[in-house]
């Protein structure tokens, strides 16, 4: 680790674009886990299907329920040319937050059509690239989504979504509306698989974070104190807190599946929104373990990982995970943090 605090550059590497993956596996339970021992650093190369095994009777895995949306839709402006909207989330008095494209274009005032079904007015700015949408029609959001709609893939994946994203960018156990983002950790469990877990004694337990836009944001700040986190609406159930105190009462392990669920973990009992920015140094009080993707460069998502499981063996590790030909990001591979 530097001999300074860390910085935003200290967590830029190097990537062969040919190890971002741009489809899923046929089979989710397919991918590859790299098993980083926190305390000594040491590495270990398994399937996911082995996963069961790493868990041990009397753990607790966490996962996140929300489920991704169909956010990102395509209309048209006024002067007739194609516009993007990717709807973020609703607020109280009925109007959207969104991003739009193109930015430049879509001024306080203009319009973006959706055939004869709807037409959504651009408001004000909101900060951090969101715009505030009043939509009127005869068809909501909601409705709106699901007839014009696209699965909000990130900018990685150089391809346009397709019929089969809406179910394979999506956990299996997806249940909350929400999220423009996969929790992508979750996308790897089968039903089977879950079953496997539970009949080897470990529990399972549920939260929800609604992921949105800042986890396709490199952190543009050079220093971490000055970046500003997204808020993103969680809820840690009473249900859920309780079986965490059970379990660490016990002795087992609290095992957090993906970086959305340890920051819902670490905000606490309770629902709202948080800005909870996790990076090194920081004590973490309520995940012992963690499963999660290879991350983006200079992303708060691989600053959370660093945190918990040290930097220099986050580094190292993924430098070992390129050498290996993992599959890196939303589709990629996964790694087991113990």
């Amino acid at each position: 680790m530097p001999d300074r605090p860390l910085s935003t550059a200290d967590f830029s590497y190097a990537l062969d674009s040919a190890l971002i993956a741009q489809r899923p596996l046929p089979d989710r339970a397919a991918s590859r886990l790299l098993v980083l021992h926190r305390e000594s650093g040491a590495v270990a190369h398994r399937s996911f299907r082995d996963l069961p095994g790493l868990l041990r009777r009397g753990d607790l895995l966490v996962r996140n329920t929300s489920r991704v949306i169909p956010a990102r839709l395509t209309g048209v402006r006024d002067n007739g040319r194609p516009a993007e909207i990717l709807l973020v989330r609703p607020e109280a008095d009925g109007a959207w937050l969104a991003m739009v494209h193109p930015g430049g274009k879509l001024k306080a005032g203009r319009t973006v059509r959706f055939g004869d079904d709807a037409t959504a007015e651009i408001g004000e700015a909101m900060g951090g690239g969101l715009r505030r949408l009043r939509f009127s029609g005869r068809l909501d959001p909601p409705a709106l989504m699901q007839r014009y709609g696209a699965t909000p893939l990130p900018p990685y994946i150089e391809r346009p979504a397709e019929a089969g994203d809406r179910d394979r960018y999506q956990t299996v156990y997806a249940r909350e509306d929400g999220s423009i983002a996969a929790p992508t950790a979750g996308l790897h469990f089968t039903p089977q698989l879950l079953a496997a877990i539970e009949q080897n004694g470990v529990g399972i337990a549920d939260v929800v974070l609604h992921v949105g836009p800042g986890t396709f944001k490199p952190v543009q700040a050079e220093q971490l104190a000055h970046h500003s986190m997204h808020a993103e609406w969680y809820s840690l159930p009473p249900e859920t807190g309780a079986r965490i105190v059970d379990t660490k009462a016990a002795g087992g392990r609290v095992v957090a599946v993906g970086t959305t669920t340890a920051r819902v973990l670490e905000s606490g009992l309770g629902s709202g929104w948080t800005r909870l920015f996790i990076h090194p140094p920081y004590r973490f009080t309520a995940v012992d373990a963690l499963l999660t993707n290879f991350h983006l460069p200079r992303s708060t998502l691989l600053m959370l990982v660093a945190a918990f499981a040290g930097y220099q063996n986050v580094m190292a590790a993924y430098q070992e995970a390129a050498r290996e030909r993992y599959r890196f990001y939303s589709y990629g591979d996964a790694m087991l943090i113990l």
